[in-house]
């Protein structure tokens, strides 16, 4: 922490953020996504997948790379714009 920021949070008798850097490779590191069907575009995708499957996982297509893979328009630039006013729900709940 800066100077000034440690005292900020002794006088708030706060306890200051940690963290601890962790070195993982690429493939690793791909791995550690949310997203099943981002992880499985780059490495063991058949594991991947398998995995997903038996244990019932859902993607929730939320950042670029899985858009892309599935032929969505990306939550990005002038294709947000669509997502904007977006409510989530049932159809049962938007027709009544």
């Amino acid at each position: 922490l800066r100077r000034n920021d440690k005292q900020l949070v002794e006088a708030r008798d706060a306890v200051p953020a940690t963290a601890e850097p962790i070195l993982q490779g690429i493939t690793r590191a791909s791995l550690q996504t949310k997203s099943f069907i981002s992880a499985a575009s780059f490495q063991e995708t058949t594991k991947v997948l398998n995995e997903a499957a038996v244990h019932g996982k859902e993607d929730y297509l939320q950042g670029l790379k899985e858009n892309v893979i599935v032929g969505k328009r990306i939550p990005a630039g002038t294709g947000m714009r669509d997502y904007d006013h977006l409510i989530v729900g049932s159809k049962e709940e938007m027709e009544s």
